[in-house]
């Protein structure tokens, strides 16, 4: 019998039109064999455009849930796959931005992976973090108040961040191992 730290739990992947689709798909996949119910939430239902490099078109994706109808504590943890447009576009939606924040003062853990970390300075939720992403987000990030870093995957206070697909197996196993934690309120404190 495989173990599955996150059996129970539930964990809200916030993605829109654009997403790289293998960091959309290789985390999704690792959730559900760890045991969790990932939902992939978007702006609007229907379905949402993969990408692989922001310039080809890859699958599409059934949305499961509309950003503007969750609620944060239905959640146990946050998944933000990158892609340039992805959370490009995220970032200018007031409710997307409200559930990312909310997820974070509620202590719920959260993984960013590539540009995903752009709904993290967007929302100031990245002051104060020790984190990584794709280079080009390296002054953002640090004018946000971020100490960022050039590594494979970092954890700090329940947010896991990694630069690029060459890094999901790495940020895979470390997301899962912070769902598994839970809240993580008293490290933000």
């Amino acid at each position: 019998m495989t173990k599955q730290p996150l059996q129970g739990k539930k964990i809200a992947i916030l993605a829109a039109d654009g997403v790289e689709e293998i960091e959309l798909t290789s985390p999704r996949q690792a959730l559900e064999e760890a045991g969790a119910t990932a939902d992939l939430v978007s702006l609007k239902p229907g379905e949402i455009q993969a990408m692989k490099g922001d310039i080809e078109p890859k699958g599409k994706y059934p949305v499961d849930r509309v950003v503007s109808e969750v609620k944060a504590p239905d959640y146990d943890g946050l998944l933000l796959p990158g892609g340039t447009v992805n959370p490009d576009t995220l970032r200018l939606d007031g409710a997307a931005m409200r559930f990312v924040r909310e997820m974070y003062d509620l202590g719920k853990p959260i993984a960013a992976i590539c540009h995903g970390p752009w709904s993290l300075s967007e929302t100031g939720i990245s002051q104060g973090l020790r984190m990584t992403s794709w280079p080009s987000l390296k002054r953002e990030l640090t004018l946000s108040g971020a100490e960022w870093v050039d590594e494979e995957c970092v954890t700090d206070k329940g947010v896991v961040t990694s630069r690029k697909p060459d890094d999901l197996p790495a940020f895979n196993a470390k997301m899962i191992e912070e769902f598994a934690e839970g809240d993580h309120s008293r490290r933000r404190k």
